[in-house]
C-alpha cells in the first residue's frame, strides 16, 4: 500500500478517506477557512463557487457597497493569501499528485473538460455525483488548477492547434501541434464520420506519429474503463487505455470534435456539430438504423439535447415531408433513402421489385417489400390482386402485367 500513489488506492479501495484527499470541495472549504468572510464571498462569487454564474466585479461591488477596483484588489488579496498558506501544500498535494499522473499518461496535456470529469470521476463527487451539482465541483477544480497549482500546470485557452486544454508546465507542444495539423488535413480527405477505432488507426498511419513516437511512451497504470461510459455509445475502453496519449491529442485538437454518439470528425461538419432540426433528424435516424415514428425522433432529440432549443414532433413531421432523403414506410414511420427505401405506395414497391426480378413468388414479394415499408401482409396481398398491374406465370409467379 505504501508504494502506491493516492490515485492507484482511490482506484484499488474507492475509500472515502483516501477519496477526499483529491476531493476539491472538501479542500476548498478548509483553505476558505483561512480567509476573512468579505474575501471568501468576493472569490466564490468571483469564480462562481456558490453554484450560480461567475460573477462581474460590478455585480459584486453591489453587493458589498464597494466599487469594482476595490473588489479586485480583496480578489487579489485573497488570492495571494491562500498562496501563501503554510499548510497550502499539505491540503494540495494528494490532488496534484493525482493531476500529474493524469497529464503524464495523457503525454502531458489533457483538453480541460475531460480531465475534470477524470478527476471528478476519482473523487467523493464522482462517486456519490447526485450530492454536488457537477458543474459548480467543475470549478472547484478549476480553482484549485489555475490559482492554487499554477506553478506546476498550465491553463491554455484560444490557441490555434487546442481546444481549452491543462499541460504539465515544462510539456512541449511543437510535436503535438504537427500531428494535430496533419490529422486535421487526413480527416478532411476521409470526408466521413469515424469511430474511435478508425480514428485512431488512422491517426497511427500519419508520418508525424511515426516520426514522434517517444512521445507516446507514457507510463500507464490507470484504468479509464468507467469514465468512458456513456448512454448513447460504447467506447472502445482497452484501445483507450492502451492509447491514451494519442487519444488525449484527439479530444484536445481544435478542430476535431466527437459527436453525441461518439463519432469523430471536423467541428463544422453538420454529423458532428447538428446546426439544423433537419441536421438533427438526419444523425439520430442515421444512427438509430431502422425506421422511426416521427414523434419518436422528436422525443430522441430532446432527451439527447444537442442545444437548448426543443423540437416540436410537428415540426420534425414536416421535414421529414419535405426532404427526399426521407421515406414514408409506414403510418408516421420514416426510414432513410440512403438505406434502399423508395418513395411510392405498397404497389409502387411491388412494382419495382418486379422490375428487378421479372417474375417472384409472393413470399418472396412479401419478404422483399416488408423490407422497405412497415405493413400487414395483408395489405401486399391485397396488392398483388390488382390484375391491372400484375398476371400469373404459369408456375404460380407474379410479374408486372405486360400492358397491351
Amino acid at each position: 500500500m505504501d508504494n502506491k500513489s493516492i490515485l492507484d488506492q482511490i482506484i484499488s479501495n474507492n475509500k472515502a478517506e483516501e477519496v477526499s484527499q483529491v476531493d476539491a470541495r472538501e479542500i476548498i472549504n478548509n483553505l476558505f477557512s483561512e480567509l476573512s468572510t468579505r474575501e471568501r464571498d468576493v472569490l466564490m462569487r468571483r469564480f462562481g463557487l456558490y453554484g450560480s454564474q461567475k460573477e462581474t466585479l460590478e455585480n459584486i461591488g453591489i453587493a458589498h457597497k464597494l466599487t469594482r477596483e476595490r473588489i479586485r484588489q480583496i480578489e487579489t488579496s485573497g488570492l495571494k493569501k491562500l498562496r501563501q498558506l503554510k499548510d497550502l501544500n499539505e491540503h494540495i498535494n494528494n490532488l496534484k499528485k493525482v493531476i500529474i499522473q493524469l497529464l503524464e499518461e495523457h503525454g502531458g496535456l489533457m483538453e480541460a473538460g475531460y480531465l475534470l470529469d477524470t478527476l471528478m470521476h476519482f473523487s467523493v463527487d464522482g462517486i456519490r455525483s447526485k450530492k454536488v451539482e457537477a458543474i459548480t465541483h467543475r470549478r472547484f477544480l478549476d480553482f484549485i488548477i489555475t490559482k492554487l497549482l499554477q506553478d506546476d500546470f498550465e491553463y491554455i485557452n484560444n490557441s490555434n492547434h487546442f481546444k481549452s486544454i491543462y499541460k504539465l508546465k515544462y510539456q512541449a507542444l511543437d510535436q503535438i501541434q504537427d500531428i494535430i495539423n496533419e490529422l486535421i488535413l487526413r480527416v478532411e480527405q476521409e470526408k466521413k464520420v469515424l469511430e474511435t477505432e478508425e480514428l485512431i488507426k488512422l491517426s497511427k498511419d500519419l508520418e508525424s506519429y511515426k516520426s514522434n513516437l517517444g512521445a507516446f511512451d507514457a507510463p500507464n497504470n490507470i484504468d479509464l474503463s468507467k469514465v468512458l461510459v456513456s448512454q448513447l455509445y460504447e467506447e472502445n475502453a482497452d484501445l483507450i487505455n492502451e492509447h491514451k496519449v494519442l487519444y488525449s491529442i484527439l479530444k484536445s485538437a481544435k478542430n476535431l470534435d466527437q459527436n453525441k454518439f461518439g463519432q469523430w470528425g471536423l467541428h463544422n461538419w453538420r454529423e458532428i456539430k447538428p446546426k439544423t432540426i433537419n441536421d438533427k433528424i438526419y444523425l439520430i435516424m442515421k444512427n438509430h438504423g431502422n425506421p422511426m415514428h416521427f414523434t419518436e425522433i422528436a422525443d430522441r432529440i430532446n432527451d439527447i439535447g444537442f442545444d437548448r432549443k426543443t423540437a416540436n414532433a410537428a415540426t420534425v413531421h414536416n421535414e421529414l415531408i419535405l426532404d427526399e432523403k426521407y421515406i414514408l414506410v409506414g403510418r408516421g414511420l420514416y426510414g432513410l433513402k440512403e438505406w434502399g427505401n423508395k418513395k411510392g405506395t405498397v404497389l409502387d414497391v411491388i412494382q419495382e421489385i418486379l422490375k428487378e426480378e421479372e417474375a417472384m413468388e409472393r413470399e418472396e414479394i412479401i419478404k422483399r417489400v416488408l423490407e422497405k415499408r412497415l405493413v400487414k401482409r395483408a395489405t401486399i396481398v391485397l396488392s398483388l390482386m390488382n390484375k391491372d398491374k400484375f398476371d400469373k406465370t404459369e408456375d404460380n409467379k407474379y410479374r408486372v402485367k405486360i400492358q397491351e
